[in-house]
């Protein structure tokens, strides 16, 4: 075989530029043969030859040897090391021009060669959209999408494969695809062809690397392509056959319009009865399809118009289905369940219905359930939903006298960020404008000393930011002196005192707040604290910047006036010449600020 491959070789060279077909038919067979044999080896010998160079001159509409050529491109081409040898052999521009041959056989074998060279190639997917053979496919496709002749569908695989291979992993092609209208092309396969598994598969990974661009969404959703693929899951049974189409799914599913689709073509139950087949395998597959189908409900529940479609006033099956996921004695069930509830839980009407029905003490049981050496993803699905369900006013009151608060308190010695960051939003949440949860809480020497310790996580800015907010929020609904000196002694002044120099508007606010409750109820046990914490300095400083809100200026203000009671600090006052920096804000644009300015005024001129 070696020696007919190499006169094979010899013979081509010699005969190519006579164009004798028949001798070439012979020649074509034997490298054929011979790359079927051992393409690696043949397709080095062929490099080496010089042969590659030939080819561009046989690559003609007339020769019936066209289709011989083309395919023996396609087949080197599946060598990584022939890719650039064959655009620098100039086979792409004969190629391509081949794509408006109209022989079926021409074409398969040059969809197939040109959707090799691009493979993971730079060089090939260059010089295919240089010579344009993007857009030739693409308008093949196109034309041929109705036809259900199995040679026609085997074409169309092969430029599906071929468009698939010239754009992965390539932004800028994948947008090229999309400005062409492949999308809606590309669907109508999917619905004309269905029951043929290899273009149906083609198909799917194209619309997996279509879908990772935003810029497809749009073109996604004015489809039926959640019709089509709701349709094709239901056809399969193999594991990787559903993994193909979950694949498609998830990157489509985050785009609002096509979360309500998908819901209205029926996925959810699809998913409902994945979970119910695979919730109690132990299978690799099972557990891989159960996370999968969890996940996606968990995502389909994002969309504001999904989500309240499936909670239909609480009274959706869907939603009583997945209540049902939070007692479960499977991880990843229990996890779904409780996002589930926090993504149900974002409007206030949602959260009245599920506070109402019970579901805190499910959340409840279920966190008791991971306190020791527990589960950390399910603890923080599970206090999500529980902070989402806390914002309502009217249901404070009731998670507190359910015991939320003291459920919560389990988890401060948890040392996961996550957790840490949730806990502290939803006591935030529960003690909004309840005295005496947050009296209760703020004389809870561990809990405080907690906070300032996470006050110190800079490592963590959410943790830093939500103690400090915490903290702030234990004064400011407490209004109490024990709380107050809770705080001092534990050392929570000075970060109250950083925290009014936020970035934050919001948390410098609450900071101001929560230092003049301080120097109000206890001046003299705080004073050190506010002096180490040059706290007098912060407060010339927001009171000369301009860029200061109105509300903040005021509360500085009201601050000045309150620890001029102290010795020490009203020194300090003295000090900084403040009286300047008030007297410009009586002509203040906010009547407030203006108003209490002329108040600082007086009482700093009475009192210098």
């Amino acid at each position: 075989m070696a020696d007919n491959f190499c006169d094979a070789l010899k013979k081509l060279k010699l005969t190519a530029a006579e164009s004798t077909e028949d001798s070439l038919e012979g020649c074509l067979d034997c490298l054929l043969k011979a790359l079927a044999h051992n393409n690696a080896e043949a397709s080095e010998k062929i490099q080496e030859s010089g042969l590659l160079q030939v080819f561009p001159g046989l690559l003609t509409p007339q020769s019936s040897c066209t289709p011989k050529v083309a395919n023996i491109i396609a087949e080197v081409a599946k060598n990584e090391f022939m890719r650039s040898p064959c655009v620098e052999a100039g086979l792409i521009p004969p190629l391509v021009q081949l794509l408006n041959c109209k022989d079926q056989e021409v074409l398969l074998q040059t969809g197939r060669a040109l959707g090799n060279i691009c493979y993971d190639s730079h060089e090939g997917r260059s010089a295919v959209d240089r010579a344009g053979g993007a857009q030739i496919i693409a308008d093949h496709i196109r034309s041929l999408s109705q036809n259900t002749d199995p040679a026609n569908q085997k074409l169309l695989t092969v430029f599906c494969g071929m468009l698939m291979n010239y754009s992965n992993d390539n932004d800028s092609l994948q947008a090229q695809l999309i400005n062409m209208g492949v999308i809606p092309t590309l669907v109508k396969l999917l619905g004309v062809h269905f029951q043929n598994t290899p273009l149906t598969e083609m198909c799917l990974i194209a619309f997996g690397n279509l879908a990772e661009l935003e810029s497809s969404k749009e073109q996604f959703a004015s489809t039926n392509i959640a019709e089509e693929l709701v349709k094709l899951f239901r056809k399969q049974t193999e594991h990787e056959k559903k993994e193909m189409v979950f694949e498609v799914l998830a990157p489509l599913a985050e785009n609002d319009m096509i979360k309500l689709q998908l819901v209205d073509a029926g996925l959810v139950e699809c998913l409902l009865d994945v979970v119910g087949h695979t919730v109690d395998g132990d299978k690799e597959e099972d557990i891989a399809e159960l996370k999968t189908a969890s996940d996606l409900m968990v995502l389909l529940l994002l969309g504001d118009e999904s989500m309240q479609k499936l909670f239909d006033e609480g009274k959706g099956s869907v939603f009583h289905q997945v209540l049902s996921w939070v007692p479960s004695h499977n991880h990843q069930l229990q996890l779904a369940g409780a996002l589930a509830i926090a993504n149900f839980a974002r409007n206030d009407g949602n959260c009245i219905h599920m506070v109402d029905t019970g579901i805190v003490q499910k959340l409840l049981d279920l966190l008791d359930r991971h306190v020791e050496d527990g589960n950390v993803t399910v603890q923080h699905a599970a206090l999500s939903a529980l902070r989402n369900l806390a914002i309502p006013v009217v249901n404070k009151a009731k998670m507190l006298s359910a015991g939320v608060s003291e459920e919560v308190l389990k988890f401060l010695k948890s040392e996961m960020p996550p957790v840490q960051f949730k806990l502290l939003g939803t006591l935030r949440m529960l003690i909004d404008a309840q005295a005496e949860a947050a009296e209760q809480l703020g004389k809870n020497v561990k809990l405080v000393e907690r906070l300032v310790e996470w006050c110190e996580a800079k490592d963590h800015a959410g943790v830093m930011g939500e103690s400090n907010r915490l903290l702030s929020a234990l004064i400011r609904h407490s209004k109490s002196k024990d709380v107050v000196r809770t705080i001092i002694q534990c050392g929570g002044v000075k970060h109250l005192a950083t925290m009014a120099t936020s970035e934050h508007m919001i948390m410098q606010n609450e900071a101001l707040v929560a230092l003049g409750l301080i120097a109000a109820l206890d001046l003299g046990m705080a004073e050190k604290d506010l002096e180490s914490a040059t706290l007098v300095q912060v407060l010339h400083t927001l009171l000369s910047d301009e860029r200061s809100a109105p509300e903040i200026k005021y509360n500085s203000m009201i601050l000045i006036c309150t620890v001029m009671g102290s010795e020490p600090l009203h020194k300090e006052v003295q000090g900084l010449m403040f009286l300047d920096v008030v007297s410009k804000l009586r002509s203040h644009e906010n009547k407030t600020v203006a108003q209490q300015a002329s108040l600082t005024e007086q009482r700093l001129t009475v009192q210098s």
